[in-house]
């Protein structure tokens, strides 16, 4: 499948992309297990009523967010990386982000008083919504432990607030309470992870001090606004494509449909985990061999990575294909039965999303934000046409997945046509991936028609093994090869 492979990096990079990356993959992986039995428990411990109300409030916190941060954490990574005042900067983006964060809060508040009459969402989003102003100044923290190649401390902090959330709620099986009692709760266990991030999570060059007093200039945040405006349609798009689907069933479907879709997008979010971490500590590599004018060495390591997330994607989308239903048959019994076909269905675009990450920070190392940006605006409009059109004439989950893979799709294609005029991808590559992405699916697929799913995907991945270990004795290129 590929022949020899050189990373066009220095050892340190490289030590320093494994390093960074094993953190996050480790915390990560232990956070979504510990989170992920959290949301088992609250999804069996509260009626399908309380438990869809909650997920509106947290959804719709999340997308808030997404706006909060004005898309400013790439500008943020990517400015602190070369500035020589690196605690001036800092302070400056947290007091930013303090800012919008109260800003953004009633922002939210009166966003949901206008779309929902319930009162309980109302009470939640009042109350969980303080998430947006603690979520800020986190974030800016994680933006600078990521460009200082110091995500140890990020994951250490994150992995402690699962761990309270996940004793949260074990507590509902000795003692029941409401799920406005589990909101309070989750704020309060936010507002000490803020804590830890200012106590011991900054790469100490965090100088709470000099954030008081440091003054914002209006005219100066008009300026970085405008400047960077696209990295704000970038970082809401990117969390509109998945979240706005909550919103949207919301107002179409039934409180089971939210449910069944949260399901599924929980073990999607789980896959997602190795390719953001991964590209988290990538992203300041692409970003200095991009300024150094390594552009072949920049192509190459494109293409490294680009191999590994393929297979990551075909990993993920196999597993669930054939596991799905056990795994979701084990945590919610016949409650959320039909989640397997909707998870199924949801990750093919799984097939995608690797690439499609990793293709998006390729674009911004380039200094290409406003197109990205309008490949994130095209792409959402897409996802948002099809799920509202397609739910006028057919009522189901089917339609959401299905328009979040066409959209993902036509956001692939558009980023390989921009990197193919680019001259950093070609068009033999690009066809490539489409073509073998296509018949190792309808293969896999047919396979598992005629054999055991479970057996399928364990002689499927040895073949895809076999394949790796056999064709670099013979010397044989075939797909994805490297120049």
């Amino acid at each position: 499948m590929f022949t020899k492979i050189e990373l066009p990096i220095s050892s340190i990079s490289r030590n320093l992309i494994v390093k960074n990356s094993f953190w996050g993959i480790f915390a990560q992986v232990s956070q979504s297990i510990l989170l992920s039995i959290f949301f088992v428990i609250t999804a069996k411990k509260y009626s399908t009523y309380d438990f869809s109300n909650y997920i509106i409030v947290t959804v719709m916190c999340q997308l808030i967010i997404a706006f909060s941060q004005l898309g400013l954490g790439h500008w943020f990574i990517r400015e602190i990386s070369t500035t020589i005042d690196k605690e001036d900067l800092m302070s400056k983006f947290f007091k930013i982000q303090l800012v919008l964060g109260v800003v953004f809060y009633f922002v939210n508040i009166i966003i949901i008083y206008a779309l929902y009459d319930n009162r309980e969402i109302h009470i939640l989003a009042i109350i969980f919504g303080l998430n947006i102003i603690f979520d800020n100044m986190i974030n800016a923290i994680k933006g600078l432990n990521i460009a200082m190649f110091d995500q140890k401390r990020t994951f250490i902090i994150l992995t402690i607030e699962s761990i309270l959330k996940f004793i949260i709620a074990c507590l509902l099986f000795i003692y029941p309470f409401s799920i406005l009692i589990l909101t309070i709760a989750m704020i309060i266990v936010r507002f000490i992870s803020l804590n830890l991030f200012l106590t011991f999570g900054s790469s100490n060059i965090l100088n709470i001090r000099k954030i008081y007093k440091y003054k914002i200039n209006i005219n100066d945040l008009k300026i970085l606004i405008f400047a960077n405006w696209p990295f704000i349609i970038v970082g809401a798009s990117s969390v509109l494509n998945w979240r706005i689907s909550t919103i949207i069933i919301s107002k179409f479907l039934s409180p089971i449909d939210i449910a069944n879709y949260e399901i599924s997008y929980k073990l999607f979010a789980i896959a997602q985990i190795l390719p953001i971490i991964v590209s988290s500590s990538i992203f300041p590599i692409l970003i200095k061999l991009f300024n150094q004018g390594e552009i072949n060495n920049f192509k190459s390591f494109y293409r490294t990575v680009q191999i590994g997330y393929f297979l990551f994607g075909l990993l993920s989308y196999s597993f669930v294909y054939s596991f799905a239903n056990y795994i979701l048959h084990i945590a919610f019994g016949q409650m959320y039965i039909n989640a397997t076909i909707y998870s199924q269905q949801m990750f093919l675009t799984m097939l995608l999303f690797p690439t499609v990450f990793l293709q998006a920070n390729m674009l911004i190392a380039m200094k290409l934000e406003k197109l990205d940006m309008w490949i994130n605006v095209i792409t959402l409009l897409i996802n948002v046409i099809f799920c509202i059109l397609g739910l006028h004439y057919v009522k189901s989950l089917t339609v959401i997945n299905f328009a979040i893979f066409i959209s993902f799709l036509v956001f692939h294609i558009l980023q390989d046509v921009s990197l193919f005029r680019k001259k950093i991808s070609e068009l033999k590559n690009i066809i490539e991936f489409y073509g073998l992405s296509l018949l190792t699916v309808i293969f896999y697929i047919f396979s598992s028609k005629l054999i055991n799913p479970l057996l399928c995907f364990f002689l499927y991945w040895l073949i895809i093994l076999g394949y790796f270990i056999i064709i670099p004795k013979k010397n044989k290129t075939m797909f994805f090869t490297l120049k």
